[in-house]
């Protein structure tokens, strides 16, 4: 019944993007939590980069690559020379009064950055990225079975670029922060202070899902979007790892060479040189008590009805809304977020890992397996990500539950859909886009996917952030059209999704890679967990059905908490 109904939906979206801007005010009121200031030491106060002439180039962005050394210890005692060396120049080295310089110590052994991050538990800002370390293979796999018939640095940086596992930094030597939406301005703001012969020279950080809704008092902090280039950044690679310190400055901000370099001392003088390794374990003191969702399954039933109602009326043009769910995550004592995604990290070998908290604020974190967009210079790539299913304990069950995936009408139409979606954005840009394979199912530990991957080459390098904004939202976390759906999401859901389902990743001078911040949760102090999950609701969807598939996303977090008997039963 579904595959009937389903086919002349396909051929019905084809045409139907909307690309009129669409204001967006919610109906319903946001619900806020009270929250209470974290015990964090905030390193002092940069500068907004936001702020500046986006049409000024920076004066000065350079990588100086100092000797190598056994320790971090010895790291950071040649940071500490280098900059004391760099605070004796006067004047400062641009006379166009901005600029940025990378001070990088390699490291002859390998230390995992999310240890080091752990370690430096009490700064901020901070930031966490790891990109998939296996596509195919280890506790992951990709099945190829397509069903488908459509058709200016003074030294050299080495392979440290190439070799990147993962990246951790504190402090912000220039961050990126407004409450408006992210604008073509704000992406030159950030671009001023990046350069193709520093490749390493990258600014971390997330945009929100729709910046166009009311803020809710927990998202406060992060605005609209917030990047930061750290004040010290740790890299791990392949076999050994890089300290770095940045400064940056910027006369026409108050921003000052001497104040750049006096801010970094400050936050140099805090870090803790001594890494330990981390246990991949939630401590056993840490119990899930209660979990609160919103909306409530009833509320749920209600929200989905309605949306499959509006998707079969004639006279609309919706094919696909994809509805998310919050879930309240309360505990007897308080989540350590860095933590709990390493212990994420284990099972999410084929995932990114994100962990993003600004000045005061919460901290995201996340182990989403969608990538939105990789640029390096020309090249793009992208993929289409949609169905889901569990997971099977014996080979078997679980060949049997990949079949019905790839068999679903509901699940191809989905599918479809989004896939379809990126490629006609990715043509607007591209001299030629490829789609392979067309159809797969990618295998995660816990869960399984439709997949597609889709490559092309940029008419221009300044098409980046048309693709970022045009990629964004996808018809995999918003739906298709894309005003309509979010226009329906708004008013149905009584949450702010804030960097859920947003744009998670780094812009580089001739390299961007940006991650679909779902899978994700924002931790705060006293509060606990607000765990986030979406599903797509297409015709053919089944509510109590879209419900289970919540509980199976979620369930990389709560299973890592240890249970209180009356929750046994309840959480999945």
């Amino acid at each position: 019944m579904a595959a009937a109904a389903g086919q002349p939906t396909i051929a019905r979206f084809l045409d139907l993007e909307s690309t009129k801007p669409h204001n967006i005010t919610s109906s319903r009121s946001r619900q806020r939590l009270q929250i209470k200031h974290l015990k964090y030491k905030s390193c002092s106060l940069s500068m907004n980069g936001c702020q500046g002439d986006p049409r000024v180039p920076s004066g000065t962005i350079e990588t100086r690559t100092l000797q190598p050394v056994p320790t971090p210890a010895l790291a950071v005692d040649r940071l500490r020379s280098a900059i004391s060396e760099l605070g004796s120049l006067n004047p400062p080295p641009s006379s166009s009064g901005s600029g940025i310089i990378r001070l990088q110590v390699p490291i002859e052994q390998r230390i995992e950055a999310i240890e080091w991050l752990h370690a430096q538990n009490q700064l901020l800002p901070r930031f966490y990225f790891s990109g998939r370390r296996n596509i195919a293979g280890g506790d992951s796999e990709l099945l190829f079975i397509d069903r488908t018939n459509v058709n200016g640095s003074r030294t050299s940086n080495g392979s440290i670029g190439r070799d990147i596992v993962s990246v951790a930094g504190v402090g912000a030597a220039v961050y990126f922060q407004n409450f408006r939406p992210f604008s073509f301005d704000d992406w030159r703001s950030i671009k001023r202070f990046l350069s193709k012969s520093c490749p390493l020279i990258r600014a971390y950080g997330a945009i929100r899902f729709d910046a166009r809704a009311d803020i809710s008092m927990e998202w406060e902090p992060f605005g609209s979007f917030y990047f930061m280039v750290p004040q010290v950044e740790f890299d791990e690679l392949e076999g050994s790892s890089v300290l770095a310190a940045y400064v940056a400055w910027d006369n026409d901000l108050s921003w000052t060479w001497k104040k750049a370099i006096d801010s970094l001392q400050a936050t140099l003088d805090q870090i803790i040189i001594y890494v330990v390794k981390l246990k991949r374990e939630v401590p056993k003191t840490v119990i899930l008590s209660s979990i609160l969702h919103t909306p409530d399954e009833k509320c749920w039933d209600i929200a989905v009805n309605k949306t499959l109602q509006m998707i079969k009326e004639s006279s609309s043009a919706l094919t696909k809304v994809v509805l998310a769910r919050s879930s309240r995550m309360y505990t007897n004592t308080d989540i350590d977020p860095v933590a709990w995604l390493a212990c994420l990290q284990v099972e999410g070998g084929n995932a990114y890992q994100f962990c993003l908290q600004p000045s005061d604020g919460p901290t995201f974190i996340g182990n989403t397996p969608e990538q939105l967009f990789h640029r390096k210079q020309l090249s793009i790539s992208s993929e289409a990500l949609a169905g889901t299913r569990a997971r099977c304990g014996s080979r078997a069950l679980d060949h049997e539950t990949e079949m019905d995936l790839l068999s679903s009408p509901k699940d191809n139409l989905e599918f479809t859909i989004v896939r379809e979606s990126i490629r006609r954005k990715l043509e607007a840009v591209c001299t030629g886009v490829v789609v392979d394979p067309q159809k797969a199912v990618r295998k995660l530990s816990r869960v399984q996917h439709l997949f597609a991957r889709l490559e092309g080459c940029l008419r221009s390098e300044d098409d980046e952030f048309d693709i970022l904004s045009s990629l964004h939202p996808s018809p995999a976390v918003c739906g298709f059209p894309t005003e309509e759906a979010r226009t329906l999401i708004a008013e149905t859901e009584s949450f702010d999704r804030g960097m859920y389902a947003g744009p998670v990743g780094w812009f580089g001078g001739d390299e961007a890679e940006f991650a679909v911040g779902i899978r994700s949760a924002l931790v705060k102090q006293g509060l606990g967990a607000l765990v986030y999950a979406g599903t797509g609701i297409v015709e053919g969807s089944n509510p109590s059905l879209e419900w289970e598939e919540l509980d199976l996303k979620i369930s990389q977090f709560s299973k890592l908490l240890r249970l209180e008997a009356p929750l046994l039963g309840a959480v999945k």
